[in-house]
């Protein structure tokens, strides 16, 4: 009996040490084997068991991106059509989250404090009227850039008229789209801003003048600010381009971005209205912000034809010669489309998207108005990537009813969506694109893909001519033809070489779409025993054109 509880336990202490040595060879097993980060490496579609990240998750990864200090200024993908999910060893990012990550901001921070000997507003010697032109975005630019004149022509600012009798007939006022008390707070250091021009003023005489394109200090302070002497009113006849890109004083330019990224900020019911669509957007994931510039309006002022019919295109020639304030009227479509000039068509825009790697269940925002063609002129984009939504999808009738038939106010939403989208794709290099990518600049260049349409026409080409094909090779050369333009940080480009007079401004790259250098700077980081500083005197520590195209 003894005996048998000998064996007995010998038997017990057996297996348990077996169990321990299974149990141990089954972690070791575990953590030795390579996980892939999704189940699947083929495209996911709305049935896949891929999760989108949340707004928690999305918000971490675009912190840690922007801490990063090791990003490369252009980012890996992968070089097959459609992203492969396996993790990239070194660094533990799958080739999916690489298409969501934005360059490297290489530590630059906005700096747009005045310098120690700006002093507040001198003493007003007369009143600026301004009347703006143009759509939203060109509005903008000029309203900023007449707050530098009148800080240099010692005027009194009276809040600018918006331009009501564009192609849009949009009937906004400026405290309908923009919050005109900040404006005016916001400035108050820099310029003084009225709403209204002083009654004992409303009848009297007053300069209306064009002032020149591009110009710089000695033309204001030497031919405008001599008008004083005769009138107590200049109006500004228009707003846009009427101040130069290069060569001013820093305070000036640091005022410029002040007056654009701080003081004008749109009106409390657009920026509530544009964040609950942000937040909508938010609930798919990540998504792209597509500006899709395809309305009738562009296609007519461009003369840009391809791939529409005969009575389309005989349309789009009529209302470009019927609308006088466009100077140009004989275009030839094929010679505008094979130089760049001509914006790409919804199919074409899915094409590049594909090749990128962007998989099918992308959610993608459609910042635009009306497409010319309508359904059928998005059939090929919506096959391909049937998440596309827009102001009209995401919110109800109700909710747009302020803004409807403001042209204007809408196309202020889409400005708030593009800017805070993860990533942003114009098709079209129009004012809205250089504006939200001027933006997306200061806020930390995040993620910007600007198309080289040149370029992608001739791929394009190939393949309504069957010379080529969809797939890897195509791909392969897309990507790499993006590879450099996806918004990293580089220096203002300066006037095409060999150009002169107008065509040497017109040929540089505007200010508000790119501030640096002038109101980005380097922050270094900090060093024991060394105070942490801003280096803003002899920044350059880019090569001219080192990154986005």
């Amino acid at each position: 009996m003894v005996q048998q509880k000998k064996k007995w336990r010998a038997l017990v202490v057996l297996r348990k040490v077996l169990t321990c040595a299974i149990c141990s060879i089954a972690l070791v097993a575990l953590f030795s084997v390579h996980v892939p980060a999704f189940p699947s490496s083929k495209v996911p579609n709305f049935s896949d068991p891929f999760k989108l990240p949340t707004q928690r998750e999305i918000k971490y990864q675009r912190l840690s991106a922007e801490r990063s200090l090791t990003q490369e200024l252009a980012p890996p993908h992968s070089k097959s059509p459609l992203p492969s999910r396996k993790l990239d060893g070194a660094s533990g990012i799958s080739e999916l989250e690489k298409l969501w990550k934005p360059p490297s901001n290489r530590d630059l921070v906005p700096c747009t404090e005045p310098s120690f000997n700006y002093t507040p507003p001198a003493e007003s010697r007369g009143y600026l009227l301004v009347h703006t032109n143009g759509g939203l975005n060109q509005m903008r630019a000029g309203i900023c850039d007449m707050v530098a004149v009148a800080r240099i022509i010692y005027a009194t600012l009276v809040i600018p008229d918006l331009d009501k009798r564009s192609f849009w007939q949009d009937s906004s006022n400026f405290s309908d789209v923009f919050d005109e008390d900040h404006f005016i707070d916001a400035l108050a250091n820099d310029v003084q801003v009225i709403k209204k021009l002083p009654k004992d003023l409303a009848n009297a005489t007053r300069a209306v003048k064009q002032f020149r394109s591009w110009s710089g200090m000695d033309y204001y302070k030497d031919e405008i600010a001599s008008m004083w002497e005769d009138y107590q009113v200049i109006r500004a006849a228009k707003s846009d381009s009427r101040l130069a890109n290069n060569n001013l004083p820093p305070d000036i330019q640091k005022l410029r971005c002040r007056a654009c990224y701080e003081a004008l900020r749109f009106a409390p019911q657009i920026e509530a209205m544009g964040k609950l669509l942000v937040d909508r957007m938010r609930s798919y994931g990540p998504y792209i912000a597509l500006h899709l510039r395809y309305e009738k309006d562009m296609l007519a002022f461009s003369g840009c034809t391809h791939d529409l019919s005969l009575d389309e295109a005989d349309e789009l020639r009529m209302i470009r010669e019927n609308t006088p304030y466009w100077k140009v009227k004989e275009i030839d479509s094929r010679e505008q489309r094979s130089k760049g000039f001509c914006p790409l068509t919804p199919k074409e825009v899915g094409v590049l998207l594909t090749a990128l790697g962007y998989p099918s269940n992308t959610p993608i925002y459609i910042a635009a108005g009306e497409i010319y063609g309508g359904d059928s002129r998005m059939a090929d984009l919506q096959s391909r990537y049937p998440l596309l939504m827009n102001k009209e999808k995401l919110a109800s009738v109700d909710e747009l009813e302020p803004f409807t038939n403001h042209a204007s106010q809408m196309a202020a939403l889409d400005y708030i969506v593009s800017v805070e989208s993860d990533v942003f794709i114009p098709s079209y290099s129009g004012n809205m694109a250089r504006a939200v990518e001027g933006h997306r600049r200061f806020l930390g260049h995040r993620k910007t893909i600007s198309p080289d349409r040149k370029a992608l026409v001739r791929l394009f080409d190939k393949l309504e001519q069957g010379t080529m094909r969809e797939g890897k090779n195509l791909s392969n050369r897309i990507i790499e033809i993006h590879r450099r333009r996806q918004g990293s940080p580089r220096k203002r480009k300066g006037p095409i070489s060999g150009t002169k007079g107008m065509d040497r401004f017109r040929s540089e790259e505007a200010f508000y779409v790119n501030p640096l250098p002038d109101c980005l700077c380097r922050k270094e980081l900090p060093r024991v025993g060394v105070v942490q500083k801003i280096i803003v005197e002899n920044y350059d520590p880019f090569k001219e054109g080192a990154g986005q195209g």
